[in-house]
């Protein structure tokens, strides 16, 4: 069947035929860079992938996944990569406050190279009790030894020398004259992002909201219901992994520190019985309530995390339609929903910036859209972002998202369900684009009764019929999502 959805994006390289999508899929970028030698030192991989993220080349997920591809770690170095990189991010504001004090170089005119190298050193030194100073230092100037001019090895060796001294003599913004500023620097956020919340949430709540992004989250996965239960899934992950424990609000959630191995390599994750997704995404299927026999469009599907979980709580019978414009990720989405032994799933790449052909007018009985946003609410697991978002941005996805919604509209059934769901907790991203959508489109309304959201998730939900969630206040990523309904 054809859906007419011709419009692709500019990089579009995709055959359509009748029914059938094809696209060739090109390599993202040769990796032959001797970090991944099986002896390099892990701190090298760690600055390859500080300095990538920071040219703009990929995403923090998929570099790691690169690294992970390429060769293997044992648990140990496994742990050392992740807590260098990600505390690194987390920490960035204060430990580039801490180097501007000890340097005699402007930190802006500090090559990137070598001002990562400059971090990595200082946060070990700060943070992580069990490396020695001296090894911190050593291993910090054998790096800028390797990728630098000579000279730079003598600068990250005295600065480095000093700071694991003096560090905690940097002069820092007094609390009580300035709030924002010194909550900024201690917790590492930017200035603006900290003087938003604070405005809307008061100081000490911005303050334990911050606390609770900079802590490090437990890895949360989604049972797959189609081939096991959260019972038996837990109780064959229990000796693979530790603190493990079940969701208090999904009931397909589960958590976990520290596995044996890597996500990909556990036995259970090759048998397709779970997916790694937060609990509040999971609640977002629980809202839109998919019933078996239906036909849903995912028209943000991404790498398919809310694909599977929907096709789960239709028990495989059915259609979803999996809409995105990468097609890429339409790519993976496909072999992910062959992993979880999914079969209800079609892929279809269009950019949604644009209006659907009217012959799929009404033609849903639910959609989801799970719109591109800042992803503000998922920083404790994408530390990186909150360094390259602005207010602009937030302006720039509100418009997105409402422009989303809009193109989509029709295309429900009438009593049909539409959900709308952002991994952001920003006013300009949640209650403003529902605000402006309905102002348009008196047909919908928001609905309260949610018949599908489990009774425990029901506090998560105001007034309005707006689902909210936290890190400081329910342990889970920061969400926003609502349910509307079309009028008959």
């Amino acid at each position: 069947m054809s859906f007419g959805l011709s419009r692709k994006s500019s990089n579009s390289k995709k055959l359509e035929t009748d029914g059938e999508s094809y696209f060739v899929v090109k390599p993202f970028f040769r990796v032959d860079s001797p970090i991944f030698y099986p002896d390099t030192d892990v701190r090298h991989i760690a600055l390859w992938i500080l300095n990538a993220l920071e040219k703009k080349r990929r995403t923090l997920d998929f570099l790691f996944e690169i690294v992970h591809n390429k060769r293997s770690f044992s648990q140990r170095d496994r742990s050392l990569l992740q807590a260098l990189v990600f505390g690194v991010l987390r920490w960035r504001g204060f430990l580039d406050t801490i180097i501007t004090y000890f340097s005699n170089i402007r930190i802006e005119k500090i090559e990137l190279n070598i001002l990562n190298i400059l971090r990595i050193g200082l946060f070990q030194i700060i943070y992580l009790s069990k490396v020695p100073v001296a090894a911190a230092v050593h291993t910090a100037v054998e790096m800028a030894k390797s990728s630098s001019t000579p000279w730079t090895a003598g600068y990250v060796n005295a600065l480095l020398r000093k700071a694991s001294v003096n560090y905690q003599k940097t002069p820092l913004p007094d609390p009580l004259k300035d709030p924002i500023g010194s909550l900024s620097i201690q917790r590492s956020f930017p200035r603006w992002l900290i003087e938003k919340w604070a405005k809307r949430m008061g100081y000490q709540e911005t303050e334990a909201l911050c606390d609770a992004i900079n802590t490090i989250p437990p890895i949360t996965i989604c049972a797959n219901t189609l081939q096991t239960t959260r019972k038996e899934l837990a109780k064959d992950l229990q000796h693979r992994v530790k603190n493990i424990r079940l969701t208090t609000y999904s009931p397909d959630g589960i958590s976990f520190f520290g596995p044996m191995t890597s996500i990909p390599e556990m036995k259970a994750f090759k048998k397709g019985w779970f997916q790694v997704q937060d609990e509040a995404s999971q609640l977002v299927s629980f809202l839109l309530d998919p019933q078996p026999g239906e036909t849903v469009l995912d028209a943000c599907a991404g790498l398919g995390g809310k694909t599977g979980h929907l096709a789960q709580r239709m028990n495989n019978s059915g259609w979803i339609v999996a809409v995105d414009k990468n097609e890429k990720k339409l790519f993976r989405l496909s072999t992910e929903m062959k992993r979880l032994g999914i079969s209800i799933a079609t892929t279809f790449s269009y950019d949604l910036n644009y209006s659907l052909s009217k012959g799929l007018t009404g033609k849903f009985d639910r959609i989801l859209v799970d719109a591109p946003c800042s992803g503000l609410g998922v920083l404790r697991r994408n530390p990186d972002a909150k360094w390259n978002r602005s207010k602009k941005q937030i302006k720039i996805y509100h418009e997105r998202q409402v422009k989303f919604l809009d193109n989509v509209s029709s295309l429900i059934k009438p009593s049909g369900v539409l959900v709308y769901a952002v991994c952001s907790t920003e006013p300009e991203e949640g209650e403003d684009v529902i605000g402006a959508f309905l102002a348009k489109h008196s047909e919908y309304t928001a609905d309260k009764t949610l018949p599908g959201l489990p009774v425990a998730a029901r506090s998560l939900v105001n007034d309005h019929g707006f689902l909210k969630t936290f890190p400081h206040l329910h342990h889970m990523d920061g969400f926003f999502a609502v349910c509307m309904k079309r009028g008959g």
